[in-house]
Order: structure tokens, then C-alpha cells, then sequence
């Protein structure tokens, strides 16, 4: 491998590896949520759920939009603007404000739209009890987002682990402590759960600012002053970036969505399987959405400097990388299946049996499904780092609605296929979505590989 080569490839695992590890951390605050939920009994977990399905739809597009932040950064700083590195962050802080206090008024007021979904009434007032304490997590979580795309852009991912990992260990003791009222505390419910999470992410966010604040690093970038000076066209450049990547964020959890509907016509046993499928699944989509974080960084700076051959490097690098993980995945979904499902039930209760078994074999797709799923979010990514994130959009829109879905639902239903059907047609909604945004990737740096002198540089006002 040339020296060069290998130089990108650790610089990339540097900054992939914190970013993996902060992804888990997250995942793992959340199945905290989920577990002390279920220490409250059936009724609560259920109502849970759906105040938690609430706040997931919402928040994932927010998210989305604040992504734009760090591909934003990562493309001044490359091009050496410390000047735009500070005023695309200030922006992204207040789209992250403003996104949100319009989500929190949404879920503090989505009770009539639970209705219009069917569910029931008992559900939807402990999930409102919920929604109502966790809206308060919104402003910390999409602040800590901001931040971390920012550090992270600028080749600095370590504040964001540790404060991750740190958030994750507090919102489990906290969780621990009020659900059984140790040391005299009142026992909490379901709003308390939400508490606990919004006083952790508040916590995590002002962590992070101070941090840099005070590390010299940071310096050359000083986000307080001029802060409440933002200029509009700031704010235009993250959403213009930031809307898309929102966009793309929730046509693909859509097509999860419609997977879970299809799954819940076929039945509780084909809801189940796929049910403790899908977070084997999720988990494991943590480490391409680390190294796709990571790459996006990456090939924003070479974007910014005008170096196209080495934003081709990175992309290739990073997809690379990806399938590489996947197929360790893959390996682990085929070869033991078993092991992964009996961390979710009991294999030795006759009662799980038909579950288990259907599990095994969604397992089975979920190799493949997890390779594709791997390679699309990378190549996303790569794609967002030449700050274009509407040909993700319309690429997501087309193979995850206009090929998956149908798909899942044509096999699933028309051709019986059953669950298994719903698993294909995911899969190949996917492996559409990663061979599409792959030839994206490559045609994108395709027509730049010659040397640009620096007067026809990337125009960082816009998309080239």
C-alpha cells in the first residue's frame, strides 16, 4: 500500500474509531430508556414505546439537518477559512435552537395525531406524561450534535467520546437510583425516565461547549463572541445543506416504518422475530455510521482544498472499510445466530421457539441486508463531504419508496413470501440505494481529478 495511502487510511480509523464509539454510547442510553421503561411494567413500556416512536421520528430529521454543521466545518477548514469554520457553527447553534423549540411543540402537542393513528387511549396519555419531560432533551441533544460536528470536523473526536461515554454511564445510574427512590428519592415513572434523559443530554451539551472554551486547540475558532450576530446567509447555508440530509434521514426510517407495518399484518410472531432482528441490525449500523461520519470529514477538508484525487482516496478508503466490518457482521449473522437472538430471549422456553426460529432466518438476510445498508450510509456520507446532499435525497427517495417498500410489500403479501419477503425487499431496496450513491460518489469526483489551480477552486458559497 503507498505511504500516502496508508496515511489517509489511519487518519480516517482516527477519527472513525471515537465517532463508532460515540454511535454505541448513544444506543446504549437508549436501551437504558427502553429497559428501566419495562422495570415499570408492561403498560408503561408499551405507552413508552410510542412516546419514544414520537420523539425518534422527530428528532432523526433534526439530526439530519445538523449534520450540516460539521460537513460545513470540515469544508472551511480545508480550504484554511478559520473565519467560516466559526460562522457556519455559530449558524448551525442557532438551527439547532430554533429545530428544537418547533420539535418540542410538536411532541408536547402530538396527542391528536396518536389518536388519528388508532392507538390507544391509555397509551397515548402515559406517552404524552413521557413526551412531555423528554422535549427538554431536544435543545442538549441537537446543541451536543452541533458541537460534535464541529470538534470532530476539525479532526478532534476525543471530547466526544469520553462526554458520550460519560452521558451514557450517568443516564443509566440516574435511571438505576430514581426507578427503585434509593438514597430517599421518590420512585420516578415514565416522565421521570424522560428527565433523566433530558438533564443528561443538557449536561453533555454544556460539557462539550466548555471543553471548548477552554482547550487551547480551539482558539483560532472562538464560537462566544459574535454569536448572536449571525448573519441570515449563514443560516441559509445549513439549511440548504442541512434540509436535504433531514429529508433523506426520514424516507429511510419511512421504509423501516413500513417493514414494521408489514410485519404487524403478518402477525405477533413475524413482529417479534424481526423485532429483535432489527436491533442486531441496529447496532451493528453503528459502525458505518461512524466510519460515514468520518469520511464525510474527511473528504470535506480534501473538498475544500480542491483536492479531488484525495477525496476519491477517502470515499474509496472509507466504503472499503465498511464492507470490510459488514462482512465480519455478516459472518457473525450466519455463523451464530443463535448467540445474537438469545441475548434478546430465553432459548430454553418452548413458549419462544417459533420466534427463535423465524429470527434465525431474517438473520440470515440480514447479512446481506447489513452490507448494503453499510455500504449506502458510507457512500452518503462521501457524498455529503462534497457538500452535495440533495443527490442522496433523491437517491434515497427512489430505492428506499420507490423500490424497497414496494418490494417488501409484493414479496411479503402478493407472493407470500412472509417475513422473509419484507427482508428481501428491504435488501434490495438497499442494495440499490448503495449501488446508486456509490456511482454518485465516483462520478462526482470524476470530473474534478484534474488539478485545479487555485482560482477555480470549490465555490464555498454553494454547490459546484
Amino acid at each position: 500500500m503507498p505511504q500516502a495511502t496508508r496515511a489517509e487510511l489511519f487518519a480516517l480509523l482516527r477519527l472513525a474509531g471515537p465517532l463508532i464509539a460515540a454511535q454505541l454510547a448513544h444506543v446504549l442510553m437508549v436501551f437504558t430508556d427502553t429497559v428501566m421503561m419495562g422495570k415499570l411494567g408492561p403498560e408503561a413500556l408499551a405507552a413508552g414505546g410510542l412516546g419514544a416512536a414520537a420523539y425518534n421520528l422527530v428528532s432523526i430529521f433534526c439530526v439530519g439537518v445538523t449534520a450540516a454543521v460539521g460537513n460545513l466545518v470540515a469544508i472551511r477548514h480545508g480550504a484554511g477559512d478559520a473565519q467560516g469554520v466559526r460562522l457556519m457553527t455559530q449558524a448551525g447553534i442557532w438551527v439547532a435552537l430554533a429545530l428544537a423549540l418547533l420539535s418540542m411543540l410538536l411532541l408536547w402537542n402530538a396527542a391528536p395525531f396518536l389518536r388519528l393513528a388508532g392507538q390507544d387511549e391509555a397509551n397515548i396519555v402515559g406517552a404524552m406524561q413521557f413526551l412531555q419531560t423528554l422535549g427538554f432533551a431536544l435543545p442538549g441533544y441537537l446543541l451536543f450534535m452541533s458541537l460534535r460536528g464541529f470538534t470532530s470536523a476539525l479532526g478532534k473526536p476525543g471530547p466526544v467520546l469520553a462526554i458520550s461515554l460519560g452521558g451514557a454511564a450517568a443516564n443509566f445510574v440516574l435511571n438505576y437510583v430514581l426507578i427503585h427512590g434509593l438514597f430517599g428519592l421518590p420512585k420516578i415513572g415514565l416522565a421521570g425516565i424522560g428527565l433523566v434523559t433530558a438533564l443528561v443530554q443538557t449536561a453533555m451539551a454544556l460539557l462539550l461547549a466548555l471543553y471548548l472554551r477552554r482547550q487551547p486547540f480551539y482558539r483560532p475558532w472562538p464560537l462566544l463572541p459574535g454569536l448572536f450576530a449571525v448573519r441570515w446567509t449563514d443560516i441559509r447555508e445549513n439549511l440548504r445543506l442541512g434540509l436535504p440530509i433531514g429529508g433523506t434521514y426520514i424516507v429511510e426510517s419511512g421504509l423501516f416504518f413500513v417493514a414494521a407495518l408489514c410485519m404487524g399484518a403478518l402477525g405477533s410472531t413475524e413482529l417479534a422475530a424481526h423485532q429483535i432482528a432489527i436491533q442486531a441490525v441496529y447496532v451493528a449500523f453503528m459502525v458505518p455510521v461512524g466510519i460515514s461520519y468520518a469520511a464525510s470529514f474527511r473528504i470535506g477538508q480534501h473538498y475544500g482544498a480542491g483536492r479531488w484525487q484525495e477525496a476519491r482516496q477517502t470515499g474509496r478508503l472509507a466504503i472499503g472499510l465498511g464492507a470490510l466490518c459488514m462482512l465480519g457482521f455478516a459472518l457473525l449473522f450466519w455463523l451464530a445466530p443463535h448467540w445474537v437472538i438469545e441475548l434478546f430471549l430465553d432459548a430454553e422456553d418452548a413458549q419462544h421457539r417459533a420466534v427463535i426460529e423465524l429470527a434465525v432466518s431474517l438473520l440470515a438476510i440480514a447479512a446481506w441486508f447489513e452490507l448494503f445498508d453499510g455500504l449506502q450510509t458510507i457512500a452518503m456520507g462521501a457524498i455529503r463531504g462534497l457538500k452535495d446532499a440533495r443527490t442522496t435525497f433523491y437517491v434515497g427517495l427512489l430505492c428506499y419508496w420507490g423500490i424497497g417498500a414496494p418490494t417488501a410489500w409484493i414479496l411479503a403479501m402478493p407472493l407470500d413470501w412472509g417475513a422473509a419477503g419484507v427482508w428481501w425487499g428491504l435488501a434490495i431496496g438497499l442494495a440499490c440505494a448503495a449501488c446508486g450513491l456509490i456511482a454518485a460518489f465516483e462520478w462526482r469526483t470524476g470530473r474534478h481529478l484534474q488539478p485545479l489551480p487555485v482560482t477555480q477552486r470549490v465555490c464555498l458559497g454553494g454547490e459546484d
